[in-house]
């Protein structure tokens, strides 16, 4: 945190706060993201991938400028290079003071929003926010995983703490000879939790790459590893990066996870060293 020099608040998670109605910045609170890539070996100056984390605020409201609410949601993408990360309480607390606050349009909320969360973690972030009569189309925004899911696999689980260690790839077996391949993997098994908090966090992870085949069993085994793991999302999807790349010698790799909402926020981190782009659809599950 203290890489931040626009730190605002204070570490708000895991804290009994009060709510504040009226619009007060200050209250977003930015974590500084090479301390936890420091410990995975990653160098903010050099990073191996590319990506953002995208977020989605459902509950989202202000005032017109005759005092009628006004409702929408708003996803939010903060830039995998930036110095900072928005820490999710603050963020909710801060979206909740907006909730007494008269604005003259959309427009003026979203260049709101960009100036805050751009000073926040140092780099410009991309707003875009959706009018309640988005609501009555869902399906804009619904979709579903692509490729093939491993979770029916007939897999023992013992380990439920993160071990890169289970990875494997199939060249690794006895007898077996290195086969290329391009493909997309995905499990709804992934899990982890608060490193503050403790409270649980879910989500569906997607892992598209080329190189070596995955030995498909020992990719289900290191997803579970994570059901007790401390992390933030963020930090959980460029470990799970890292260790795919070093362990099963990927030459390109997309890691996006889809994790489901809490306080009425979800947050998706999305890393890739290949040019992909993020999904841009909503699970069902969130």
């Amino acid at each position: 945190m203290s890489d931040i020099k626009p730190l605002q608040g204070s570490l708000s998670l895991g804290k009994n706060v009060s709510y504040i109605t009226k619009y007060t910045p200050s209250l977003l609170c930015s974590l500084a993201r090479s301390d936890s890539r420091a410990l995975l070996g990653i160098e903010n100056n050099s990073l191996p991938f590319d990506g953002v984390d995208i977020w989605t605020a459902y509950e989202l409201s202000w005032l017109d400028l005759k005092g009628k609410p006004v409702v929408a949601y708003g996803i939010f993408s903060f830039p995998c290079q930036s110095v900072g990360m928005i820490e999710s309480k603050s963020l909710k607390l801060y979206l909740n003071s907006f909730n007494q606050t008269k604005f003259s349009s959309l427009e003026d909320v979203k260049k709101t929003l960009v100036i805050d969360l751009s000073f926040a973690v140092q780099s410009s972030v991309q707003v875009d926010l959706f009018p309640a009569s988005t609501f009555a189309n869902p399906n804009r925004f619904m979709g579903h995983l692509p490729g093939e899911c491993l979770d029916d696999l007939p897999v023992s689980i013992s380990q439920y703490e993160v071990d890169a260690g289970l990875l494997q790839r199939e060249d690794q077996n006895a007898g077996s000879h290195r086969v290329h391949v391009h493909e997309t993997l995905y499990s709804h098994l992934l899990k982890t939790n608060c490193p503050v908090t403790g409270q649980p966090d879910w989500a569906s992870v997607l892992i598209n790459y080329s190189g070596p085949r995955i030995h498909r069993e020992s990719l289900l085994k290191y997803i579970c590893s994570y059901r007790q793991h401390p992390d933030f999302h963020e930090q959980c999807v460029e470990q799970i990066f890292r260790d795919l790349m070093e362990r099963c010698a990927c030459e390109k790799l997309t890691v996006e996870a889809r994790f489901q909402r809490r306080g009425g926020l979800d947050i998706n981190p999305f890393r890739t060293n290949c040019g992909e782009k993020p999904l841009g659809i909503r699970l069902l599950r969130q």
